[in-house]
Order: structure tokens, then sequence, then C-alpha cells
């Protein structure tokens, strides 16, 4: 499922947040940092299953896009922690 959200950290913060709930704050689920770049992360976690996050500048603030099949739930969870 793919995830969309704005929010007015700048694109490195985010990725930086997302490094710390997904390995900390998603008890029975972690997911670990993969693969980084500039403007994305991606986590495996629970079998394999992958979260992958990219990040976007816009005019209305930073586009957050996450891509994931198992993580819903906290994929939901952590784009709500973000600012407006």
């Amino acid at each position: 499922m793919l995830h969309e959200s704005r929010t007015s950290l700048a694109g490195p913060d985010v990725l930086a947040r997302a490094k710390v709930f997904f390995n900390e704050r998603v008890p029975h689920h972690a997911a670990f940092l993969e693969e980084e770049g500039p403007g994305f992360a991606t986590f495996r976690g629970q079998g394999g299953e992958e979260i992958a996050i990219a990040v976007f500048d816009s005019a209305a603030g930073t586009r957050v896009r996450a891509s994931t099949l198992l993580f819903d739930q906290a994929v939901a969870r952590f784009l709500s922690t973000l600012p407006a």
C-alpha cells in the first residue's frame, strides 16, 4: 500500500525520525535500515518485508511517500507523528 503525507520538516529530518521510529518504537515488528540515500530510506522487517520511504521538496512543504505490504499500520502511525 502507498501512503503519502506532507510535513513542515526537511527531508533529512523525516528520514532521521523514520530510522529511530522503525527501529525502536514498533514493538514486535521492528524494521531495520537496509539502504539509504539523500531522499530515501528502505527498511527490512519481519519475514523480509520492506518499508520504502521517499521525501520530496515541494512548495507546500516536504512530501513523504511510503510503500509497504505488511507494515501499513506502523507506517500510518509514523506519518501521524510528523508535524503538519
